[in-house]
């Protein structure tokens, strides 16, 4: 952090040298500001007619001295002064008013956002002289009243030939610590580190109310699926996104001071944010902030496990990245100089965009690959004559476990978003002895990252090669009309909305039998529950006359030896690879 920053333009040499030496001063640790250091900043005030405002750390030690104008003053970057969940800065800021006011809005929202210890102002006398020193500091719990801070009563400072201290009766220390303590005390709980990122989850939307709120409870479920701690959620109904902000400026300071009081260490928005809006908003408060994207994005790199799928999520969060490859650290903004080259060189910020562009060039060469590879097993699958069931549907529909029961296979299947990654085929034989190659796919999800669509194309892809598809939908989940609707519109971008498919009505079990016959009727589809083998007969017969159908018409020659007399499909046996995939030549 610079140890002189602002506006000096315009001033006299002599002027900024004083400026400079005030950093010689030193403050006793419980003062706000010694009698000394007041007096000359307030002399320097009136002399420039502008404000000067001073940033210490709680041992007294001046950080940055900052020149305003006439009106206020901006702060630098904090950043370096990291703030722990439910902790201040750890630095406070002192400035001086041109005129006779109290703290102003501007610096009330300083104190929220920036999570400054203290927020002190003091008055200049017409003859250059201090007045008063008005104080306010972050409230550690919401007020009744709704107020985020807590103004002290004006404290007049002692007169130029006192030996006082110019805020003797506040101890600046012990009140910073009161203030922490009530923090911890108010946060309980919430203070043991766990480990985990604790989120708050904010939506700022046009649509209407129940939308809105369905959309955040996917989005706590996104949350949870990476293993994020939800803390508390704020929607704000706009008839318009702010540009800037996403959210007004009134509601990101009382959101920041919320996350801070709540032991928050992320926030994250249910929309999108553009790389403007980011960077405002990262610039103005403490807290990391990511958005719906960025969130599936991380939970997509950890469920990764095959070389595949990490090179198309290593390729979509470089792309999404890219961007918004900017930075708070005035280090990256800091010139390089560059070997035989013209001028200053290229920035430490340009250097990074340049090697994530590279990055990106090879793993798109390595996604070219990917395809050849996935174009040698869709052949290997021709010349077999086997038809394909792709099993489709959204996130956490049932996809992987409707494929174990319906294969014996052990397939991961949790009760969590984006479970399945990397997809999985089993080959498989109805009851009356024909053949087919079953595959589970990556579930989709509403407003999926345009990044993944790019970078998965290669997985996605595999459907275009599928006989029929089985869109599994979740009945217990109250927004599966929309969840299907999001599908079929993924079907439709990717141009194979032509090939038949069969709804599979999930989770009937826990449903009543009138709303699942309700539900059957409106969409045609087959009501099953995924992990009982007795409910997927009606499924299975509609899958078999499908399927005989397409060997019939295209006169495919299938493998015709003994098959089972239960009703379920026989799994032929197959050994697994390195990866957990089935070795049979089939292996996704």
């Amino acid at each position: 952090m610079k140890k002189l920053y602002g506006n000096t333009g315009g001033l006299k040499a002599t002027q900024i040298r004083r400026i400079e030496n005030l950093h010689h001063h030193r403050i006793p640790p419980e003062s706000v500001i010694s009698n000394q250091l007041a007096i000359e900043i307030c002399a320097l005030t009136r002399e420039i007619r502008r404000q000067i405002g001073l940033l210490v750390d709680r041992s007294g030690k001046l950080v940055t001295v900052i020149v305003g104008d006439h009106q206020k003053i901006n702060i630098p970057d904090t950043s370096d002064y990291k703030t722990p969940p439910g902790r201040l800065k750890g630095i406070r800021c002192v400035h001086t008013h041109v005129r006779e006011e109290g703290l102003t809005k501007d610096d009330l929202t300083d104190l929220s956002l920036l999570h400054l210890d203290l927020m002190a102002a003091i008055t200049v006398t017409q003859d250059g002289k201090p007045g008063v020193m008005h104080i306010a500091h972050i409230l550690p719990q919401p007020a009744k009243n709704g107020d985020r801070h807590r103004l002290l009563a004006p404290v007049p400072l002692a007169e130029p030939d006192s030996d006082a201290g110019g805020d003797a009766d506040i101890d600046c220390l012990s009140l910073v610590k009161a203030i922490e303590d009530e923090l911890s005390l108010y946060q309980g709980v919430r203070r043991v580190d766990t480990g985990k990122e604790r989120a708050i989850l904010v939506s700022v939307s046009t649509q209407p109310r129940h939308r809105a709120l369905a959309s955040m409870e996917e989005l706590a479920e996104l949350a949870r699926s990476c293993d994020i701690e939800v803390i508390d959620t704020v929607l704000q109904s706009r008839k318009k996104i702010n540009p800037r902000f996403a959210l007004g400026t009134g509601k990101l300071e009382e959101l920041t001071v919320h996350a801070m009081q709540q032991g928050a260490s992320l926030i994250i928005f249910d929309q999108e944010l553009n790389p403007s809006q980011i960077k405002e908003i990262t610039d103005l408060i403490e807290f990391k902030v990511i958005d719906r994207t960025q969130l599936i994005l991380d939970i997509f790199a950890q469920r990764a496990k095959s070389r595949d799928g990490k090179i198309q999520v290593e390729l979509a969060q470089l792309k999404y990245m890219l961007p918004r490859l900017a930075t708070k650290n005035t280090a990256m903004s800091r010139l390089t100089g560059g070997i035989g080259g013209r001028g200053p060189g290229e920035t430490k910020l340009e250097i990074n965009r340049r090697r994530v562009r590279d990055k990106i060039t090879r793993l798109e060469k390595s996604l070219v690959n990917i395809k050849k590879h996935r174009g040698r097993q869709k052949a290997r699958r021709t010349r077999s004559n086997l038809p394909v069931i792709s099993i489709i549907g959204y996130t956490n529909a049932g996809k992987s476990t409707l494929l174990n029961t319906l294969t014996n296979s052990e397939v991961l299947a949790e009760s969590r978003l984006f479970a399945t990654l990397d997809p999985s085929s089993r080959r498989l034989r109805f009851p009356r002895d024909t053949d087919v190659i079953i595959t589970d796919t990556v579930g989709f999800i509403k407003d999926l990252p345009r990044e993944l669509k790019v970078a998965f194309r290669a997985t996605l892809e595999e459907l275009e090669s599928a006989d029929i598809l089985l869109h599994v939908i979740d009945m217990d989940n109250p927004a599966y009309e929309a969840q299907m609707e999001s599908v079929e519109s993924i079907l439709e971008e990717l141009g194979i909305e032509d090939i038949p498919v069969i709804r599979v009505l999930n989770k009937a079990d826990r449903l009543d039998n009138a709303f699942v016959a309700q539900v059957v009727r409106q969409t045609g589809g087959i009501a099953i529950c995924a992990r009982d083998s007795k409910s997927l007969h009606p499924l299975i017969d509609k899958m078999e006359t499908m399927v005989n159908a397409i060997v019939n018409n295209n006169n495919i020659l299938v493998d015709r030896s003994a098959g089972d007399t239960d009703g379920i499909p026989v799994p032929f046996p197959v050994t697994e690879n390195g990866n957990g995939a089935a070795a049979n030549g089939y292996d996704d």
